[in-house]
């Protein structure tokens, strides 16, 4: 009964995405409203705001996802690898993937996030999650508080490059470019970028073979 439950938690969270992802592109983000989700999910107005408290959300979807991505990955870095090694194989992995996270790379999506004020604000302030999240990790791997200088410093490096990729991926998405131009400029950009910060980061927060497994992300509000 609980894997059914969950099962129709998830059917009911996809109907909600996928009706939403038709009216933004249809309507633009302003012009949408949670009871037109709804309606069109055929679900109540209170279901929608139960999975998804804030309408950005719906737009972005995934942002759990782009928040504790590359936190997670620090995290489950191999012996020997540094957080910067981490992340960058992780990005790299998603590149060659096609991962759309990486900058919500369909025309139409661009446009509604270049229309939407709103959505423009929530997306700094999920990079600012993501920033806060890696900073935690990497702070926990150096043994350092969770406020010190040098991971948050580390953070900052490792998220403006992230932060900086995925505009890079709405630009040339504007500039017209297909999804084979898109990623294969983004795997070029990211080899360079993330390899400008191996003086300062190529030895920091490197995984020893006794480090654990056992640390959680910090969510939104942690």
């Amino acid at each position: 009964m609980a894997q059914l439950r969950e099962l129709k938690k998830q059917q009911t969270r996809q109907a909600i995405t996928n009706a939403a992802t038709v009216l933004f592109m249809e309507r633009g983000f302003e012009g949408t409203t949670i009871s037109d989700v709804a309606e069109a999910a055929g679900v109540s107005k209170m279901t929608v705001t139960n999975y998804f408290p804030r309408k950005e959300d719906l737009f972005f979807d995934m942002h759990e996802e782009v928040v504790t991505g590359p936190a997670r990955a620090v995290a489950a870095r191999r012996a020997g690898e540094s957080a910067l090694d981490a992340v960058r194989r992780d990005y790299l992995a998603a590149v060659e993937r096609h991962d759309p996270l990486l900058g919500w790379t369909r025309p139409g999506f661009t446009q509604v996030i270049d229309d939407s004020a709103v959505l423009r604000a929530r997306l700094r302030e999920l990079f600012d999650h993501q920033e806060q999240a890696l900073s935690v990790v990497i702070a926990e791997a150096e043994g350092e508080e969770a406020d010190a200088f040098t991971p948050r410093h580390a953070a900052a490096q490792l998220g403006t490059v992230l932060r900086l990729l995925f505009a890079e991926a709405q630009r040339r998405v504007r500039r017209g470019a297909d999804e084979g131009e898109v990623f294969a400029v983004l795997d070029a950009t990211a080899r360079a970028a993330f390899a400008r910060l191996e003086p300062s980061l190529s030895g920091y927060a490197v995984r020893s073979a006794e480090f654990g497994d056992d640390w959680a992300p910090v969510g939104e509000d942690g």
